[in-house]
């Protein structure tokens, strides 16, 4: 079952056309990931569906709803939340305080409840330093916040950007564990990522964008016997 459909989409930063006609779709239960280079429209996609930006044409639909003419937390109430790039968490609250941010939206306390032991279920760590300032945490620490804190509005669709950024390999396989843990706990997934070699090892399909534009879209083995793909995005020397 179709969770979510971009269709078309033109997105601008003043003058810039960033995003010039993309199309893509998650399915009910899937992780389905954004591949490309610094600049492609990774971030700006997702903040369109997000609804941080608008696009000028084009039409974003959840759950065969139109969503792009509405706020940001008006999306989030849908079910769509997004763990954004660089993590963006609240320095100055604790690892608890900012996990309860994530339920800013939600009144039913007994589920808040609920839902903050399923985070630290996920992340024990998190529940090791929950009364830790959340600026003092390390990056790894601080990137399973974020995802966490998304978690807390109960998403019906996840949207992780760049997970991977900035971590030791360690962590990066650590991060990418607990994604196939909340997607086989049903959610499903939309995750930007450059580790396309990571995000091929969780996702179920994927796409490739390329200034502003889809030019890939396959399985995840389909995409990694590709031979752009392997030159491109997997690091692969391709014998001519």
């Amino acid at each position: 079952m179709e969770l979510l459909k971009v269709e078309d989409i033109h997105t601008y930063y003043g003058s810039i056309h960033a995003l010039q006609g993309i199309s893509l779709r998650v399915m009910e239960g899937e992780i389905v990931t954004l591949i490309g280079s610094n600049g492609a429209g990774k971030t700006t996609t997702l903040n369109t569906i997000s609804g941080i930006l608008k696009p000028r044409k084009g039409a974003v639909y959840f759950q065969g709803e139109r969503i792009d003419p509405l706020r940001p937390h008006q999306i989030v109430a849908k079910g769509v939340c997004q763990s954004p790039e660089g993590r963006k968490i609240f320095t100055r609250l604790t690892v608890q305080e900012n996990l309860e941010m994530g339920a800013f939206i939600r009144t039913d306390s007994e589920g808040i409840r609920q839902d903050l032991d399923r985070v630290y279920q996920l992340f024990p760590r998190l529940r090791e330093r929950r009364r830790q300032v959340a600026g003092t945490l390390s990056g790894g620490e601080q990137q399973m916040l974020a995802i966490g804190r998304a978690l807390m509005s109960r998403p019906k669709l996840l949207l992780l950007d760049e997970p991977s950024m900035g971590l030791a390999p360690v962590l990066v396989e650590t991060i990418f564990d607990i994604i196939s843990d909340i997607n086989r706990q049903g959610n499903p997934i939309l995750l930007v990522e450059q580790n396309a070699l990571m995000a091929f090892l969780i996702a179920h399909r994927g796409y490739v964008i390329q200034s502003g534009r889809i030019v890939l879209e396959d399985s995840v083995e389909n995409l990694q016997e590709n031979e752009m793909v392997r030159k491109l995005y997997l690091g692969e020397e391709i014998e001519t």
